[in-house]
């Protein structure tokens, strides 16, 4: 199997990029872009790889080794997590900072993305903090506080052009999910139902969790649906939540993520935006 090395960095220098790249001792470099370039044609072995990454990884530039020849064409379909990762945000994090709750919530939240607590538990213990909440603490944190990660639009206008579908599969909230669907065109969306009463939240998510499992069943059957395999899905998630619908992608991203998920993915973005995946790619 022939393999290619992508670097790239919003910062990197075209001398740290040559360095990088020297490392790989590539047959051909292309260039992709100011901060971006492609070593082609590399005698890989997985020495190699672990010596490129941290490497760049000290130097704050991504190190994406992916099959030469791929290219976003080839793929049919692309799914997101939310928060995180299509978004530079928690958003259950950021409706309890509404309850004064943020650092309690948050604790929680680090631990499930870490994989150190099981997803389900640790949501049903943090919608329950949030119980009485006004529900309209929800706009507020989508208008004041939601942000689209760096590179976002852009890598969703390019997946589109070349005419692949979108999903968000978020174990956030439909709230948002709905919102950001409309927004930015997704054709597909699956997340938690918070229930409210009142016009106030009651602290439960009606329905089923979607948890780890229900986002792989997800990607599964949207794929199903759009009439190919999940092989032909590209997955970009950043914790431990998003390993499952990770590992049955044809690729895998982990963008920003917990070393758990950089671990296992077939490239991480830690630096670049998620417009980095259009060099991977390209």
């Amino acid at each position: 199997m022939t393999m290619n090395l992508v670097l790239q960095g919003p910062q990197a220098s075209s001398e740290t990029l040559e360095r990088l790249a020297a490392l790989a001792r590539p047959a051909r470099i292309t260039r992709l872009g100011e901060h971006a370039l492609r070593c082609e044609d590399l005698a890989f072995a997985a020495a190699l790889r672990e010596q490129v990454e941290a490497a760049a990884f000290e130097a704050g530039v991504d190190a994406c080794f992916i099959e030469a020849g791929r290219r976003l064409a080839d793929f049919g379909l692309v799914a997101m997590d939310m928060d995180s990762t299509l978004i530079t945000i928690e958003c259950i994090d950021e409706i309890a900072d509404m309850q004064g709750l943020k650092p309690q919530v948050a604790a929680i939240t680090e631990t499930a993305m870490r994989g150190e607590l099981d997803f389900a538990a640790s949501l049903a213990r943090r919608v329950a903090l949030l119980e009485g909440l006004e529900a309209s603490a929800l706009q507020r944190v989508y208008d004041e506080r939601l942000r689209i990660s760096p590179g976002g639009e852009a890598m969703l206008a390019a997946v589109r052009a070349a005419g692949l579908k979108t999903l968000l599969v978020s174990g956030g909230f439909t709230f948002f999910t709905d919102r950001l669907k409309d927004r930015l065109g997704l054709d597909h969306t699956h997340a938690n139902l918070l229930e409210v009463e009142d016009g106030r939240l009651t602290g439960r998510v009606l329905g089923g969790i979607v948890d780890a499992q229900e986002k792989m069943r997800t990607v599964q059957r949207v794929c199903a649906g759009l009439g190919i395999t999940p092989r032909q899905a590209i997955v970009m998630g950043d914790g431990a939540n998003d390993l499952q619908m990770m590992g049955v992608a044809g690729l895998s991203v982990a963008f920003r993520a917990k070393p758990v998920v950089r671990a296992q993915a077939s490239v991480a973005l830690n630096f670049s935006g998620l417009d980095g995946l259009l060099n991977i790619l390209a």
